[in-house]
């Protein structure tokens, strides 16, 4: 029995994951496929491809050419355009696709968490609840609050930030994951009176909610983007097992 390929939408955790938990089984081809926006990603093993497609036409081209046999989106929880470019790849060529999303964050009893659709309902809500706001949505949403010339902002980033960017900004380059004890120290030594993130979900970056919590510091969280009606597994466990089942590979090649 030929080796099953699979193609994996990469740069999380998960997908990192994945790949290791079928890279050295013979039943399977793995390639692993990233964006290509974080100069030194962390990698994960066996083969690997950097960059975009080129649209829904230039992924399902990729996908007869290399004859790939299911593709598992294990991208971000925000990274729509790719995970939408996927479906209508994947159903073009008539490949099975499975969206690896792991759960999002559920808000502890009694948090100030407040849900917006965008960023820009952030930006608008950070009036009403604190001047000193840590931000932690990443560098691509900056411009977004680059206006709150009343705000000073305390920006994570991996990437530095480009312009145009808050006017009273201090920027912290670093990538989890993170400690509670950290977190509550950044908060206090900030005096953060709001934490804006997005619903990312995970133990990674899970931290800094609980030591907002523990503060009592609000937090504005950005409510994940819909996503398409396809096949759907929230960890790496299920994800080995839908494959194994759709393509037919049991645990017996491992």
């Amino acid at each position: 029995m030929s080796a099953a390929r699979v193609l994996i939408l990469g740069g999380t955790g998960e997908a990192r994951a994945l790949a290791t938990e079928l890279v050295d089984r013979p039943a399977w081809w793995v390639v692993s496929s990233l964006a290509g926006r974080v100069r030194e990603p962390r990698l994960p093993p066996g083969q690997v491809r950097v960059g975009g497609f080129g649209g829904v036409a230039g992924l399902a081209g990729y996908l007869r050419e290399q004859r790939i046999n299911a593709v598992v989106d294990a991208t971000h929880p925000f990274a729509a355009v790719i995970t939408c470019s996927a479906a209508e790849a994947a159903e073009a060529v008539g490949v099975p696709l499975l969206l690896l999303r792991r759960p999002g964050w559920t808000a502890p009893e009694g948090a100030s968490w407040h849900w917006v659709p965008t960023l820009a309902a952030a930006a608008e809500a950070l009036t009403e609840l604190g001047e000193r706001v840590f931000l932690t949505t990443g560098r691509g949403g900056l411009a977004t609050f680059a206006h709150l010339d009343e705000h000073w902002f305390l920006v994570r980033t991996v990437e530095p930030p480009v312009p145009p960017t808050p006017a009273r900004m201090r920027v912290l380059r670093d990538r989890g994951p993170f400690s509670v004890a950290g977190e509550r120290a950044l908060l206090t030594g900030h005096r953060i009176d709001v934490l804006v993130t997005k619903d990312s979900g995970g133990q990674m970056t899970a931290a800094k909610l609980t030591a907002a919590h523990e503060l009592g510091v609000a937090v504005l969280i950005q409510a994940r983007p819909a996503i398409p009606e396809v096949a759907t597994e929230p960890d790496v466990a299920a994800a080995v097992r839908w494959l194994e089942q759709v393509l037919g590979r049991g645990s017996l090649h491992r």
